[in-house]
């Protein structure tokens, strides 16, 4: 198997349209994009702590809600609940809906879907706000560029 190098990432495309894509997945699921990177961070690590969890976080900005927001609206779940004798604390786990929103991140960087252009499905494209209309025009861009990743080999 070849290792990839640093010009075989760029000649990838990958990471092209990465913003835009962060953008719409961040918009229509409630999340900030501190919130959906530490997510997509955590789902790498597969199964973490409360520490882990610390750890990740000082590379964004702070929020003391961060973790009860995210286990609240079901992004985070328990994926193994302390007991006080053997197991001294819980293990987390990226949940099904994160999960699933990171792959599908994924298949849109790799061109493999397309980033919804429904109002009903994207809030983005009801244009309410000046954002909005900019971020409409470049999902369109997005659309259209069905080269968005290049096999380096």
């Amino acid at each position: 198997m070849k290792r990839l190098t640093a010009s075989d990432m760029k000649d990838m495309n990958l990471l092209k349209h990465y913003r835009i894509i962060r953008r719409w997945a961040s918009r229509n699921n409630d999340l900030n994009d501190a919130d959906l990177e530490l997510l997509i961070y955590l789902d790498c690590i597969d199964l973490f702590s409360i520490k882990d969890f610390k750890m990740g976080s000082y590379s964004y900005s702070w929020d003391n809600r961060r973790w009860n927001r995210l286990i609240q609206n079901e992004w985070i779940k328990v994926w193994r609940h302390h007991n006080r004798t053997t197991q001294k604390y819980n293990i987390y786990k990226v949940s099904f809906k994160g999960k699933t929103l990171i792959q599908r991140m994924y298949r849109i960087m790799l061109g493999e879907e397309d980033i919804p252009s429904s109002k009903r499905r994207n809030i983005i494209m009801r244009g309410e706000t000046y954002t909005d209309k900019v971020l409409k025009t470049s999902i369109k861009n997005v659309n259209k560029d069905k080269k968005r990743w290049t096999n380096p080999q």
